[in-house]
């Protein structure tokens, strides 16, 4: 596993997890080195993703090999727990490794991330269209599917974007291998992993749920988990789509970084509540509170 190390070599290190065709690169270097002034960060390229290395064993390719592999990766960092930072796909491996390695998860930040499928119906339905995406991958290459991929109704608010910003993305995402990525959408795509519902009332680790207003389902569906996880607080960022850390990585970093310091510092109810006096948009206006099962479902790329 590929790893971009950043900021202090000592302390509780923050795990950075991008989303689905991502990489470490991908959070961009506002983000990065704004997390490095005062945190040691590991950035990583998830399997599959940027420079990771592969052919990999098809283990390597499910949400257990992975979160085996970055549970490695703090044991060689000399690091018994991390504040874990995902975000979409890397939200839904954040949130798999609280649930699963409590222990190795001090907070966890999840960006326009979900718990996954409430059903085994609708998973196997996702399984679906994951399997046509992959074979889309593997037939059509980088090239088509990426320009595919980004013209989904979900990555709209990032057409506001300078275009400088848009074809370093794309280039970054070009990067990723049809063949490997096919895989991870087999093994760890939105269909293949468990729901992670059930497991919410149980969490105790602090948990930060970062949102763009203008993604109405992934606000919904924080709205959900904040009422559901017990330590949990939500900031939804006016103006901004599901891709919180491109869109606004300064708004990004004003909601997580006062998360992660130390209480002695600054409680994190207080934190957090500063950060929302500056977001009082009636961002909560236009999100539904309930959360159904076609919301979950409305985008090929929901989660990913």
């Amino acid at each position: 596993m590929q790893v971009r190390r950043l900021g202090p070599t000592k302390g509780v290190p923050v795990l950075l997890l991008h989303g689905f065709t991502g990489s470490a690169e991908a959070w961009g270097e506002a983000i990065l080195e704004g997390l490095a002034r005062n945190r040691r960060v590991l950035a990583v390229d998830l399997p599959g993703h940027g420079e990771a290395p592969g052919p990999r064993p098809e283990a390597s390719y499910t949400v257990d090999g992975i979160l085996q592999e970055l549970l490695k990766l703090l044991d060689k960092e000399k690091a018994g727990e991390a504040d874990w930072i995902g975000y979409s796909m890397g939200g839904r491996l954040a949130l798999a490794a609280a649930v699963r390695h409590p222990e190795r998860v001090r907070r966890l930040v999840l960006e326009s991330a979900s718990p996954g499928l409430a059903t085994e119906d609708v998973r196997t339905r996702r399984r679906r269209q994951d399997e046509l995406l992959a074979r889309r991958l593997e037939t059509q290459g980088m090239e088509a599917f990426v320009s595919f991929w980004m013209a989904q109704p979900l990555f709209a608010s990032q057409l506001r974007l300078p275009q400088i910003v848009l074809d370093d993305a794309r280039r970054r995402r070009l990067r990723g291998d049809p063949f490997h990525l096919a895989s991870i959408l087999r093994g760890v795509g939105t269909g293949s992993q468990p729901s992670f519902w059930p497991d919410l009332p149980k969490m105790r680790q602090p948990v930060l749920l970062v949102t763009g207003a203008l993604d109405g389902t992934y606000t919904r569906i924080g709205e959900e988990m904040a009422r559901l996880i017990p330590h949990a607080e939500q900031v939804i960022i006016p103006g901004l789509g599901h891709t919180v850390h491109l869109e606004g990585p300064r708004a990004w970093l004003d909601a997580v970084r006062p998360f992660l310091v130390d209480e002695a510092q600054e409680p994190m109810a207080a934190a957090i509540a500063r950060v929302n006096a500056r977001n009082t948009h009636d961002a909560h206006d236009d999100a539904d509170p309930d959360v159904d099962e076609v919301a979950l479902t409305d985008s090929l790329a929901d989660d990913l």
